[in-house]
């Protein structure tokens, strides 16, 4: 059977370990079992912590692992929990960080959850590479990480023995990808039907808006365009009249934006028109050719494009989903 060893930290959000478990421990038998067919457990996994005691979740429930992770030496895959106190645990658990590498140089995959993108990224082996985690620690992975590629779009990042996912549920979706991977399509898709997960959700674009977060700079011209750009959204934007709006020559002002927020004047308005028209369908009964008007597109045509390139939705999917009742 596949090894898969999930390190459980300290204050995790407690379904960053119990899914993935439940998800490698069903393959091969839940769905068998539904059918009456012979069972056929394909995976082999063990919860570990770095001392081999128990950890207190973030809701306060008490996760009792197999072992202590230094007593595993070799598995096929290590899966990393979440975790809240993010520097406390880079400054204190280098010896997690020196585990994973060290299982890594040996040959095993290395997984992670939501926050657990931060461990992983310490031993530098995301270096160059594309990565993701929870939308609301996007800004701080990208400051303190900048020789990765963040995705802050992807459910899950695939560097081929190296993954990542985004906010804490998407360790769901992690798992199904990575059963998927290991034991192909079927089981897969037959773990997801017997636990009622969607599987395929690849973008987390359509669950939150990264623009506060892009706020999280200490340029302070950069923050009061923001704030213009927020404000006239529904107009046209020139970008040379911006620039001498604020006193700036417009090569300064587009190489300060994107140093600041990470994306192009031009592309954060897209971003603001879009937030507005994701409330938009979220709250009215308006149609998407109204909404693209109210937002500043003539052409509908291109705005659904574009609502679909962010979101990964077209706006009827979106509406279905979403609509507040």
């Amino acid at each position: 059977m596949i090894s898969v060893t999930i390190l459980a930290m300290h204050n995790a959000g407690a379904t960053t370990i119990t899914g993935p478990m439940d998800i490698f421990h069903s393959t091969g038998i839940l769905w068998n079992h539904a059918h009456g067919i012979p069972q056929t457990p394909k995976f082999d996994v063990k919860v570990v912590t770095v001392d081999g005691e128990p950890v207190r979740c973030l809701n306060r429930m008490l996760i009792l692992p197999h072992c202590a992770m230094g007593e595993v030496k070799k598995t096929d895959l290590v899966l990393v929990s979440s975790i809240l106190d993010i520097q406390k645990v880079l400054r204190y658990e280098h010896g997690a960080i020196q585990w994973l590498a060290d299982l890594y140089a040996s040959g095993t995959a290395l997984a992670t959850a939501c926050t657990g993108a931060y461990v992983l990224a310490e031993t530098g082996l995301l270096d160059g590479k594309t990565a993701t985690t929870h939308w609301g620690y996007l800004e701080e992975f990208r400051q303190r990480y900048p020789g990765i590629d963040l995705k802050p779009e992807r459910m899950i990042t695939d560097e081929g023995d190296l993954y990542t996912s985004g906010a804490s549920n998407a360790c769901l979706d992690l798992s199904i990808y990575l059963v998927e991977k290991y034991c192909g399509h079927e089981a897969a898709v037959q773990c997801a039907k017997g636990m009622l997960i969607d599987p395929g959700r690849s973008f987390q674009s359509a669950y939150a808006s990264i623009l506060e977060f892009q706020k999280k700079h200490n340029d302070e011209i950069v923050t009061n365009i923001q704030d213009w750009i927020e404000s006239h959204f529904s107009s046209d934007l020139d970008i040379n009249l911006l620039a001498d709006r604020f006193n700036l020559s417009r090569r300064t002002l587009e190489r300060r934006f994107k140093n600041a927020t990470g994306d192009t004047p031009l592309v954060y308005l897209q971003r603001v028109r879009i937030e507005a028209a994701k409330t938009s369908l979220e709250t009215t009964p308006k149609s998407f050719d109204e909404i693209s008007y109210e937002v500043g597109y003539s052409d509908c045509s291109f705005f659904r494009k574009l609502f679909k390139k962010h979101t990964h939705l077209t706006p009827k999917e979106y509406r279905h989903r979403f609509r507040r009742t």
